[in-house]
């Protein structure tokens, strides 16, 4: 009884991850969904699908269903945070909701391994691998938004330049964005994807404010700002860039000073509860070891 207890609930769990990852390993090849949208069409659809197309779209559909039934379903605020992180494709999507399940069922089974207190270990490991997702991809985030922070002023600069040289907006954008793909992959990745989406049709204002909603960094939200005022009031973009550059190299230099200023009350913390105790070590040891022999039994 025991052993077809066991077998059952070893079939429920590799059901279940099976159905987990079903939108993962099951999903067509880029080059197939590429021919897929070139030849789809409006008129009745003549030709046979094979058993093996209708089954993989039956457990796709039961998969993702299954996903937004237990809380994964790819929502709107998750798919912003993977576009900041710079991950996209719904590919990614699926292995992020796969990651989020799967992570807290090893967690669980790890804890179950570790003898005497299993019960709290597994939850503890659960939680973990629950959370764990969710922090590295919020640290992705993160570190991408300091790098393209740090790249801004430099870019502006540079269409500062291309536009006085007589460059439209758009295609100083370009150029910058081509320009500065070694140094700067991040940005050049946020160009391009404007530069895209202003020729797919999307208006110059809106494709910029995309990518003030995509970085989620207040330096694109104030030029984003400035350029709707320029374009609203008729100033001269060149001025208005120049003086955006200026503000944005002394909001640097701040952010630098700042640093440095911390820095000082960061190290008193290392010089307190390392540095200081070796120093009375090496001064005081000799001390404390010569008066021991003084005052010791002769």
């Amino acid at each position: 009884m025991d052993l077809i207890f066991y077998i059952g609930i070893g079939v429920m769990v590799a059901s279940l991850v099976a159905l987990l990852c079903a939108p993962l390993f099951l999903r067509p090849a880029r080059h197939e969904r590429r021919l897929l949208e070139v030849v789809k069409s409006d008129r009745p659809d003549q030709r046979t699908i094979s058993d093996k197309e209708v089954l993989r779209e039956r457990v796709l559909t039961l998969a993702r269903a299954f996903h937004s039934r237990i809380g994964f379903g790819g929502d709107d605020k998750l798919r912003g945070k993977m576009l900041s992180a710079g991950i996209r494709g719904s590919k990614n999507m699926d292995v992020y909701q796969t990651l989020r399940v799967l992570a807290p069922l090893a967690g669980i089974a790890g804890g179950s391994f570790i003898p005497g207190s299993t019960f709290m270990w597994c939850m503890m490991f659960g939680g973990l691998g629950y959370l764990l997702p969710d922090i590295i991809l919020t640290r992705m985030v993160k570190r991408r938004q300091k790098r393209i922070q740090k790249s801004i002023p430099d870019a502006i600069d540079l269409l500062v330049i291309c536009v006085d040289a007589g460059l439209g907006l758009d295609q100083a954008l370009l150029r910058i964005g081509q320009e500065i793909k070694a140094s700067h992959p991040e940005l050049h990745e946020e160009f391009m994807q404007i530069n895209f989406e202003q020729r797919a049709g999307k208006p110059r204002l809106e494709a910029w404010q995309s990518l003030a909603d995509r970085t989620k960094l207040q330096e694109f939200g104030s030029l984003v700002t400035m350029l709707t005022q320029t374009d609203r009031f008729g100033t001269p973009i060149v001025r208005a860039l120049s003086r955006f550059a200026e503000e944005i190299r002394t909001k640097r230099r701040q952010r630098a000073e700042e640093a440095a200023a911390k820095t000082k009350v960061k190290i008193l913390f290392p010089l307190v509860l390392f540095i200081f105790p070796c120093i009375f070590i090496v001064l005081i040891g000799p001390a404390i070891l010569s008066l021991m022999q003084t005052l010791g039994p002769q």
